[in-house]
């Protein structure tokens, strides 16, 4: 098998994720461009258990690690180019801020608030991300699926089931690739947009601490960071893990957390606001990997 890119055993998670915490991969993959990602996948057992990683934000991974292959995407799958006169073609590997301008800077309008999103264009279709009030699917006309016997596939956006932060409808296959429908328009309002767009983030969000987004999804007619400052959570800390003063949906590494400190508050959270205002809020977070047996 003449594999290009990078496989590493038993590699720390912590520096791939936005949170910096994190176990080890059993196994950890760099795959050197599609191609190579093909090979890669048809070599393994059809048992063995895959898991992707980007930008490692909206993940919380346990202090016991990941079994089997971890395959990271971080300056991998990055090709974007102008597929027609208002399509664009990006792999998954690509930041969402980095499809907000190249979008802009053709001209094209619908994508700005991707500048808003701290992950790939990956992570984005696999859990329909959305800021500012714009969300990924809004503007996907296809996409191109590996499925675990590396095969690829090209796939509508109709057949998939698309909600509020979830994307539901296939089974052993992830995504690599999509085209994005967009609109004609102006460069210099687009990027007037994407700049007014990123100062309100810094402005709201604690941007310059570890974090990994938003922790919880917004319930119906109401804001998760309303209800936690409502439960009066703001800076809780347990452990190096602090429920941010700037944001309320945002659980912050003061410097010395571990994911189980992370965990623990988000269930604390979980518990008080449900307690206090009768709703219970729903990890927009992926929390994947084992714990660590005490």
């Amino acid at each position: 098998m003449n594999i290009k890119g990078k496989l590493l055993k038993n590699m720390p998670l912590a520096k791939y994720t936005s949170w910096r915490v994190g176990g080890p991969a059993e196994q950890l993959f760099f795959p050197a461009d599609k191609n190579d990602l093909q090979l890669f996948l048809s070599s393994l057992p059809a048992t063995t258990p895959v898991f992707w990683i980007g930008l490692g934000s909206n993940l919380l991974i346990r202090d016991g690690g990941i079994p089997g292959i971890v395959i990271n995407i971080r300056g991998r799958l990055k090709q974007m180019h102008r597929n027609s006169d208002t399509r664009i073609y990006v792999e998954a590997g690509v930041p969402c801020a980095h499809v907000a301008r190249f979008c802009g800077e053709q001209g094209l309008t619908g994508a700005e608030f991707l500048a808003g999103i701290p992950g790939t264009m990956g992570g984005a279709l696999k859990m329909n991300a959305g800021a500012f009030g714009g969300e990924t699917w809004n503007i996907v006309s296809t996409v191109e699926m590996i499925s675990s016997n590396g095969t690829i596939t090209e796939r509508t956006a109709d057949e998939f089931e698309i909600n509020y932060r979830s994307v539901t409808g296939y089974h052993n296959e992830w995504f690599v690739a999509a085209k994005l429908q967009l609109k004609s328009g102006d460069t210099s309002v687009s990027q007037e947009k994407i700049k007014t767009l990123l100062a309100k983030r810094n402005q709201s969000q604690p941007t310059n601490q570890p974090s990994c987004g938003s922790v919880f999804k917004n319930p119906s007619y109401d804001y998760a960071a309303r209800l936690i400052e409502a439960s009066n959570l703001k800076g809780y800390s347990i452990g190096g893990a602090q429920v941010s003063e700037k944001h309320a949906n945002f659980i912050i590494n003061t410097g010395s957390a571990t994911a189980s400190d992370i965990e623990a508050l988000i269930h604390y959270v979980q518990s008080e606001v449900k307690q206090q205002q009768g709703v219970f809020l729903q990890t927009e977070v992926c929390i994947v990997g084992q714990g660590v047996s005490q």
